[in-house]
């Protein structure tokens, strides 16, 4: 698939200077442990995918609250954000591509669990229905949304940039673009209890048997 506008600048300077902008520290690991545990609670599951992992500090939190037993994979378009998600030793990750959601290399269905956190505001309207159809397909159980909320669509300027900030109501947009999606649950991240996370949304769906 052509890259896009958005794609071609995270992939890009502007894409290597927020990697560098992020850290592992242990400060973050208690507030990443406590949003994954309310988000997921008794969700049973043994893969996971985040697409668009950045370094992959959301699986180390994940890794950490499921004390290792789970299956961690990872999409990254940046080259070297991509590098540092896969040379760290906070976790091990057991499969890591450098590509975006548009061209993944996974079979349908394969991962239980497929994420995304900040990632789908990045993506152009006309583009997003592409990204999402490709979660949905590489998902075998479940999909978990984190993202910015709007009640209607509307663009956002981003550090200066026009282009690469799209917020809506992510949750209505699964919704009605898979009918055999069934949402579990939903929340909001205020930033004043997880600081973080930046006072994002969240929306958990459930695959229904078939899809």
């Amino acid at each position: 698939m052509p890259e896009t506008p958005q794609l071609k600048m995270w992939q890009g300077d502007f894409g290597e200077q927020y990697a560098e902008r992020n850290e592992f520290a242990d400060w973050k690991l208690d507030i990443g442990k406590r949003v994954f545990r309310r988000i997921l609670k008794d969700l049973e599951f043994g893969s996971v995918l985040e697409v668009g992992s950045n370094i992959g500090m959301n699986l180390w939190f994940m890794n950490e609250l499921f004390k290792g037993r789970i299956k961690l994979g990872a999409v990254e378009p940046n080259r070297k954000a991509f590098e540092r998600l896969t040379t760290q030793t906070y976790m091990q990750i057991s499969e890591a591509y450098n590509c975006s959601v548009f061209d993944m290399p996974l079979p349908d269905a394969s991962i239980d669990l497929v994420f995304t956190s900040g990632v789908l505001i990045h993506i152009g309207p006309d583009d997003l229905e592409r990204a999402v159809d490709e979660i949905f397909r590489v998902a075998r159980r479940y999909i978990l949304c984190i993202e910015y909320f709007s009640h209607s669509p509307v663009e956002v300027t981003y550090r200066g940039h026009q282009g690469l900030l799209f917020k809506r109501d992510f949750g209505a947009f699964y919704l009605d673009r898979f009918p055999n999606l069934k949402w579990l649950d939903y929340g909001f991240l205020w930033q004043r209890e997880f600081p973080i996370f930046d006072n994002l949304n969240w929306w958990l769906f459930q695959k229904k048997p078939g899809c």
